[in-house]
């Protein structure tokens, strides 16, 4: 009896991918701790979350540029193409120094990223939703999807509404979204536990 209530998919991938999902439950739980602390932070200090990103970012960018310029000097070294890498150094250590001295347009940009990228996360999690079928925590799952979607949208939208209710609406949507993986994460707990006693 217990072992129709774990058997939901049928088929033996299914079945696997489930159990994958169930015995990492605690990785998706961590997932939705940091969106939660990340949102909260976002929240009650938007200035200091966007200036923070558009720097980190610009540090990437350069530490990146660097170690291209580098490999390229590595490659010439062998008599290989190096041209390319020398161009996406320079490139990166010029995008750097534009996040640096002019964050504003750094700013937009990074708005206008992260409004594609929950856009496309909000497709994925909502195609996994319904291809994935089990019982406790899909709803979640297809509400973290939604939740995506809109703050995606509302991005490409109103852009320009300034940083700092940018900065809240990411708050807000890391908030939701990581409270959608914690959720999620204890249902897959329990689909564990119920995979354990079977």
């Amino acid at each position: 009896m217990a072992q129709a209530n774990v058997s939901v998919g049928g088929s033996p991938a299914y079945e696997a991918i489930v159990a994958v999902l169930a015995k990492n439950w605690w990785a998706i739980g961590i997932r939705g701790v940091l969106g939660i602390l990340f949102g909260l932070v976002a929240l009650f200090l938007p200035g200091a979350t966007m200036l923070s990103l558009v720097l980190v970012f610009a540090a990437y960018a350069f530490v990146d540029g660097v170690f291209a310029i580098v490999s390229a000097v590595k490659e010439a070294r062998q008599h290989e193409r190096w041209g390319y890498l020398v161009l996406e150094g320079l490139v990166n250590i010029a995008t750097a120094a534009i996040a640096v001295f002019w964050p504003g347009i750094t700013v937009v940009a990074f708005v206008l990223l992260v409004a594609f990228w929950a856009i496309l996360t909000g497709v994925l999690e909502l195609m996994a939703a319904f291809r994935l079928d089990f019982i406790d925590g899909r709803g979640w799952l297809i509400f973290g999807g939604i939740v995506s979607l809109l703050y995606g949208a509302l991005l490409i939208i109103a852009p320009m509404v300034g940083a700092v209710v940018l900065t809240w609406w990411l708050g807000a949507y890391a908030l939701v979204f990581g409270v959608c993986l914690v959720v999620l994460a204890f249902k897959l707990h329990g689909r564990l536990e119920k995979l354990k006693a079977a």
